[in-house]
């Protein structure tokens, strides 16, 4: 079955960098567009950032254009959300995700809090 285990959260303060990764099974990884999602608290789940298959496109929300790149290393199976410059407004859980069979698959999320 599909697994998608995200990881590398944590504390950074304003200005910090983390690099997320999410370890992707139960497919063939390098065949599907793979998207990073993030909730904060009391909002609804948003669209960060997604790349194609073999990575030749990305895109990204406007509000972490310029600061966050996604990549993937289809050899291992891992999608990364590289985040710079970081805002108190970053503070969110993270979540990776895949469509396949129809439907949309998530990870448990990973949780991003910046703050001084």
């Amino acid at each position: 079955q599909v697994q998608l285990v995200e990881s590398g959260g944590g504390s950074v303060q304003p200005g910090g960098s983390l690099r997320l990764s999410c370890i992707a099974s139960g497919f063939i990884f390098s065949n599907y567009m793979m998207t990073w999602y993030r909730q904060a608290p009391g909002k609804e789940r948003e669209f960060v950032a997604g790349i194609t298959s073999v990575g030749e496109n990305t895109n990204y929300a406007d509000t972490v254009k310029g600061r966050f790149t996604i990549y993937r290393d289809n050899a291992k199976n891992t999608v990364y959300l590289e985040m710079n410059s970081q805002k108190p407004e970053d503070t969110a859980v993270y979540y990776c995700r895949v469509i396949y069979g129809s439907r949309a698959h998530w990870g448990q999320g990973t949780q991003v809090t910046v703050s001084s």
